[in-house]
């Protein structure tokens, strides 16, 4: 039995070739516009972008590590999606300490940077939730990869809202908030991904699925 995954009920565990075009076409989105906004960040001086630019890497980094555990068994996968989750949660701290260094070196980011990176963002993100709206459902290392890309869309409207805030209020403030909010969705999004995936490896342990606990077929 692939992967051995004794577990009772059915879920969807991304082997599927359909599954794993999609994830390819995700990573390479993710990939291009980490370039783009972290660039586009470095110029306007917002962290708004460079939070939402990290994340972009992270994904493509956890994205490449869901396919690349396809198949295996249901302790892998759990162990990468929880390695995931902690990531998410260390991109937080990252994302809220920089915001904090912010608050004492106020420079104005460029609103209209900002606005039009982000919406460039948006649009890579609406793509990849279209791409995988019909896998949304399934396992832990699964349904990771539908979080990150659902609340980074989420996300990016907050961006592009920060770009107007910044062009009307002239204040650096808007750019922070934002920032600091996007944190907080990594937390909520790893939060959400440590509970499945160690509730999946408490599954796999009860139902025996290591492979030190796997009988031999033989016998």
């Amino acid at each position: 039995m692939p992967g051995c995954d004794c577990a009772q009920e059915t879920r969807f565990e991304g082997v599927s070739t359909a599954y794993r075009r999609v994830l390819l076409a995700v990573i390479a989105i993710n990939a291009t516009m980490f370039a783009v906004e972290m660039a586009g960040g470095l110029m306007a001086q917002s962290m708004a972008l460079k939070a939402d630019a990290l994340d972009f890497l992270g994904d493509s980094v956890t994205y490449g590590l869901s396919l690349a555990v396809i198949g295996l068994s249901l302790r892998t996968r759990a162990t990468v999606a929880l390695v995931k989750g902690v990531s998410l949660a260390v991109m937080a701290a990252v994302v809220l300490g920089a915001s904090l260094y912010r608050v004492f070196v106020l420079a104005q980011p460029d609103a209209v940077v900002m606005g039009s990176i982000g919406m460039m963002a948006f649009a890579a993100n609406v793509a990849s939730v279209l791409l995988l709206m019909r896998f949304r459902e399934g396992d832990a290392n699964v349904r990771s990869v539908w979080l990150c890309s659902r609340n980074d869309a989420i996300g990016n409207l907050g961006v592009i809202g920060a770009g107007g805030l910044v062009a009307v209020t002239a204040s650096p403030w808007p750019d922070l908030i934002v920032a600091a909010a996007l944190a907080g969705l990594f937390l909520s999004s790893s939060a959400q991904i440590i509970r499945r995936a160690l509730a999946e490896r408490r599954e796999a342990t009860a139902a025996g699925c290591s492979v030190e606990a796997q009988p031999n077929a033989a016998e």
